[in-house]
């Protein structure tokens, strides 16, 4: 009799289709769209971008086209339970914040309530517009750049706090009770302090130099006998020495620094804001 051939076992195409599938499915699982690893199923997931918990100092607001350099002082800090803070130039502010992927949102925001010059007030009305809603973030080299969806920037730094001593303070502020107020005309970028390692505190009111004894305890400076040149000064230069030297009157001062913003303020609720220079920031030359 003739051997029949050996029964082939019968494949279904299915059973073909099967362990293809499954094979294209892990590859898919395994990779994001630009080859980055995710997690399975999920091919879109991006990391945060790494913008919570750093001080982020105000660079520039830009607004269609126009950039507006920020005032000392200004600056953003989000924390990584979802709420932002800061100082929009002039008041406090405190918001609600989320990061996802390269997404940041901004919501609910609250602030202080000090009345500001006007220099200072239109750069906080237009800070805090920017820094509503939805914005874009990109890092590059410690440089932060928040941008939302019509186009208009924050641009914001990565700074160390400044030092109270060896740190040249430039006073930017007056400050009366609840109400802080510009320098006198003229005046802008003239006043500074240097604290020294000795307990001393040198520079000048706008006009004359000056140099004083100090002591720090906690939050508070005391001030020592002032001493002054002698040189004689124009009316909004006066104006900016008479107010420093009453904060230095040798009661115990009130201080604090927020990151590179000292304020001092006296008893009587007076005083003044200075900020320190930007690391690397060269000082514009006086006309």
């Amino acid at each position: 009799m003739p051997t029949m051939p050996k029964k082939q076992p019968y494949v279904t195409r299915a059973a073909v289709l099967v362990p293809l599938l499954a094979l294209a499915l892990t590859a898919c699982g395994t990779q994001s769209g630009n080859g980055q690893d995710a997690d399975a199923g999920s091919s879109s997931v991006r990391p945060d971008v790494p913008v919570t918990g750093t001080h982020w100092t105000v660079e520039s607001v830009t607004v269609d086209g126009e950039k507006t350099a920020a005032p000392p002082g200004a600056h953003v800090r989000i924390d990584p339970k979802g709420r932002a803070e800061g100082n929009f130039g002039c008041n406090r502010f405190d918001a609600r914040a989320t990061v996802e992927g390269d997404t940041v949102t901004i919501s609910d925001t609250g602030m202080t309530e000090i009345g500001c010059p006007e220099p200072l007030q239109d750069f906080e009305n237009t800070l805090k517009s920017v820094l509503t809603g939805k914005l874009k973030a990109t890092l590059k080299d410690g440089r932060l750049t928040l941008t939302t969806t019509g186009g208009d920037t924050v641009q914001l730094d990565e700074q160390p706090p400044a030092p109270l001593v060896g740190t040249k303070w430039t006073v930017t502020s007056l400050i009366s009770g609840r109400t802080v107020a510009s320098l006198p005309a003229g005046t802008e970028g003239e006043a500074s302090l240097v604290f020294g390692k000795d307990g001393s505190v040198r520079g000048t009111l706008g006009c004359n130099q000056f140099n004083a004894p100090v002591t720090t305890d906690g939050s508070t400076m005391t001030f020592g006998r002032v001493t002054t040149t002698r040189k004689l000064c124009a009316g909004p230069q006066m104006e900016l020495e008479r107010a420093l030297l009453k904060t230095m009157e040798g009661k115990a001062t009130a201080y604090t620094i927020d990151h590179r913003r000292l304020t001092v303020t006296a008893p009587d609720g007076t005083g003044f804001a200075a900020g320190a220079p930007t690391p690397g920031a060269t000082a514009p030359a006086k006309r």
